[in-house]
């Protein structure tokens, strides 16, 4: 059976007057007239080989008028304002007036895969869609007097300090989250509530308190507009009392005898009445997201929702500080007290390779960092929670803070003296920034590449490949003066190199590294400098030579977070 998009109105108020850019909180509550005429919707489609490609158009939706029943779930997007106006002509009319260009955050939209915060409590989740859906002319009394009115309508009091719930977190039932995640819609009275098959994935008990509660909330003059798949008899009753017992799929039984119906004559000349004179347009719908509170407000929810989240997800904070610790534990035991001879210039190099290529492999977690909630940044940007740049600052911050800059320190002191590398307050914090700033890098440069990708998987494996390929130039596994010119110049281009670089510097400038050896019966004793070193590995170890590879990382750091940040403001938000 085909999706089936079904209206539910309340009590009308013919006085109305059209949806305006802002939401008025003094005016009674009351649903909102939705008419739609003359809609179509096409999409181009490509066909054939890249040298024969053709371009070709295919019509979705052929000049729908008026009526709900029987329109698939692609036409709630449309009346939503959240498909591409690309390719979109038509007028959907709000009271009789045309949609405003942001109307999607006039609007209350529950997707059909919830998207709320798991970690946070189903009052947390409340909170949060009223600090930012709703003005800061509302302080924050009346906020929580709403948010604690809604959690009572919702049937919600029993749960409303339990966890939503994630994969590894036990939460709330299904039927409790979906109404978690109407009450993050109706926070802020929205003229008409959009959901996208609120049954999907609940048993018929559960889907059916749930239409119950719809029902409830049309009753009391909410104008609600739903897709169901699949639904059960009892449920198409909530429209109709009685339906005819015809032999015809439920469907066109639907339509029939809402056609025959008393409700569909007064919608029809309610309907002709309002487009009357009316004129449409065929240019593409402009589409603008406005925003109920200042950039600063919402950094600050966003970020403290951020650093929640991190906190109660034990798998991606504590756990990764705790296998950092091990590791620096193992490789300090492997390299312990390094020696100032030949063997321990090997060893100081295993060193400072493995613990500068290491910093770059462990920034692959952060790859999951966008994609994981790329569902629920979609829905709250363009609902109007906040802007992208609020939530891109956010999470940076939030994860290069606690997931990046104290692990690399963490790990610095333990493997730094454990190996016994130069014992100075001066060589310790440049090894300590250095370290950190590769860190930096090999996060952005993941940031970068994971930013508008859907699973981690493909992202992880291109990310691990280019990691390897920059391994290869960091300056231990080949002598980069002897590569050839045409590919000696991919060193620039390696993270690890850089770090390498600098820590190299930062170790063997003042060391005098000595070794016994038998010449002709006699025990000599033949020293060198850390300076012949890395003079034989081509490197310059000037204070701009130190200093350049610092300079490198973070010029690398700012295009890499450019790059992304930028993928993630022109990420396909439309369906």
């Amino acid at each position: 059976m085909a999706d089936t998009a079904v209206q539910l109105t309340g009590v009308r108020d013919e006085s109305r007057t059209p949806v305006s850019t802002r939401m008025s909180f003094s005016s009674p509550r009351r649903g909102a007239t939705v008419s739609f005429h003359s809609i179509n919707y096409s999409v181009k489609m490509k066909s054939g080989f890249l040298c024969k490609r053709k371009l070709t158009q295919k019509n979705i939706l052929i000049e729908l008028n008026k009526q709900f029943p029987g329109i698939s779930l692609l036409f709630l997007d449309v009346l939503a304002a959240r498909k591409d106006p690309a390719g979109l002509s038509g007028e959907v009319l709000i009271d009789g007036a045309p949609q405003p260009p942001n109307f999607k955050c006039l609007s209350g939209y529950v997707v059909q895969d919830d998207v709320v915060m798991g970690t946070l409590t189903v009052r947390e989740n409340l909170c949060f869609s009223a600090a930012l859906r709703l003005p800061k002319s509302i302080c924050q009394l009346e906020k929580d007097e709403k948010v604690e009115r809604l959690i009572q309508e919702l049937g919600l009091s029993k749960v409303a300090d339990s966890r939503v719930g994630t994969q590894l977190i036990r939460g709330v039932s299904g039927g409790e989250r979906k109404r978690t995640s109407i009450g993050m819609e109706l926070i802020f009275d929205p003229p008409v509530l959009f959901l996208d098959e609120p049954t999907t994935g609940l048993d018929a008990s559960t889907a059916n308190s749930v239409l119950m509660l719809l029902k409830r909330m049309v009753n009391s003059g909410r104008t609600i507009i739903l897709s169901i798949h699949q639904p059960r008899y009892s449920i198409y009753q909530l429209d109709e009392e009685q339906l005819s017992s015809s032999l015809k799929g439920i469907e066109d039984r639907l339509v029939e005898e809402y056609k025959n119906s008393t409700s569909y004559k007064q919608t029809k000349s309610e309907l002709e009445r309002i487009v009357q004179g009316q004129e449409y347009s065929t240019r593409p719908k402009s589409r603008t997201i406005t925003y109920s509170t200042s950039s600063c407000h919402q950094f600050n929810w966003v970020l403290r929702r951020t650093f929640r989240n991190l906190m109660l997800n034990p798998q991606t904070s504590f756990a990764q500080m705790g296998v950092m610790i091990l590791l620096a534990l193992v490789v300090g035991a492997i390299f312990f007290g390094v020696k100032k001879n030949s063997s321990g210039i090997q060893n100081r190099m295993g060193a400072l390779f493995f613990i500068t290529t290491n910093q770059c492999f462990s920034s692959i977690s952060s790859a999951e960092l966008f994609i994981t909630e790329r569902k629920l940044f979609v829905h709250e940007y363009i609902s109007g929670y906040y802007r992208v740049s609020v939530y891109f600052l956010s999470k940076i911050l939030s994860d290069v803070l606690t997931l990046r800059t104290i692990p690399a320190i963490i790990f610095s002191c333990v493997v730094y003296w454990m190996i016994g590398l130069k014992s100075t307050a001066e060589a310790f914090f440049i090894f300590l920034f250095s370290i950190v700033l590769v860190s930096y890098t090999a996060t952005s440069m993941t940031l970068a590449i994971s930013a508008d990708q859907t699973v981690v998987a493909i992202a992880n494996i291109v990310i691990n490949m280019i990691f390897v390929f920059m391994m290869i130039f960091s300056g231990l596994l080949v002598n980069l003066p002897s590569v050839a010119d045409w590919l000696n110049w991919l060193k620039y281009l390696s993270i690890p190199h850089y770090g390498l670089v600098a820590v190299e510097i930062n170790e063997f400038i003042g060391l005098t590294l000595c070794d016994m050896r038998n010449t002709s019966g006699l025990e000599i004793q033949v020293c060198s400098t850390g300076k012949d070193f890395l003079s034989e590995q081509g490197i310059d170890y000037s204070t701009w030579g130190l200093w350049q590879n610092h300079l490198a990382l973070g010029i690398m750091t700012l295009i890499f977070l450019i790059i992304a940040y930028l993928k993630l403001r022109f990420i396909k938000k439309f369906t």
